[in-house]
């Protein structure tokens, strides 16, 4: 199996997200790795949905109340 083509400098940064040595993260089929890229792309959007109703203004239309 080869590695894959991915830069040294993605390669770090993808393995820190994953939390895995670089070594298993450059021999591991594609196909999972793209599973995993999903997995950790769902896990963000979740963090992202739970923290937006923190962020909304209370009134609709984003003015403050009197």
């Amino acid at each position: 199996m080869k590695p894959l083509p991915i830069s040294a400098e993605t390669a770090v940064k993808l393995a820190k997200r994953l939390h895995m040595p670089i070594e298993h993260l450059m021999h591991m089929p594609q196909h999972i790795l793209m599973r995993k890229l999903a997995e950790l792309a769902q896990e963000e959007q979740a963090v992202r949905e739970q923290a937006k109703p923190e962020l909304q203004s209370p009134d609709p239309e984003g003015k403050p109340e009197s």
